[in-house]
């Protein structure tokens, strides 16, 4: 076996994980749910400390949280900022916030950190599937079945998948 096969592992989500890519840390284990849409992309549900420092180790530059302020249990922008991430917090509580002006925010957000190791984050990853597919839809232009397949390798569960379908009906 190779380094690299070695250092390969399947992870929750059937994606691959390459460790030396996270500086041998093995997100898939230390996030629950965890989506890896690309290499420099991390979706997972609500942090605490310990996630935060295993996303630090693993070479994250950027915190991106959509849960609202009453969700979180403790000052996650201090223990990002300490750790030595950037955060960005952008609030996305329910279907009701995924509208337009939450997206170009949300989209503005990523391209201010454009090709930075960025970990995104909601309770459960769907919220931040969410607004990737409605960002593919309205802002990149992509089809329905390109959008939805973004949505869902980020994250996107049954639970706002409909919305984000009728939502991408509705021309912007």
């Amino acid at each position: 076996m190779t380094t690299t096969e070695q250092t390969q592992s399947k992870s929750s989500a059937d994606h691959v994980v390459n460790t030396d890519a996270d500086n041998g840390i093995n997100l898939a284990n230390a996030l629950e749910p965890y989506f890896r849409p690309d290499q420099q992309t991390i979706v997972c549900g609500a942090l605490d400390d310990k996630k935060i420092a295993a996303l630090a180790k693993a070479g994250v530059e950027l915190i991106v949280n959509l849960q609202p302020d009453d969700e979180l249990g403790f000052d996650e922008a201090e223990a990002v900022q300490q750790a030595g991430m950037a955060y960005e917090q952008l609030p996305i509580g329910s279907a009701d916030d995924l509208k337009q002006l939450k997206i170009l925010a949300f989209d503005n957000i990523l391209r201010q950190h454009h090709g930075k190791k960025v970990a995104m984050h909601c309770g459960s990853g769907s919220r931040a599937g969410a607004a990737v597919a409605l960002r593919a839809g309205w802002l990149r232009g992509r089809k329905m079945d390109t959008a939805m397949a973004r949505g869902r390798s980020h994250g996107l569960d049954d639970s706002l998948e409909q919305e984000v379908y009728n939502r991408l009906l509705v021309p912007r």
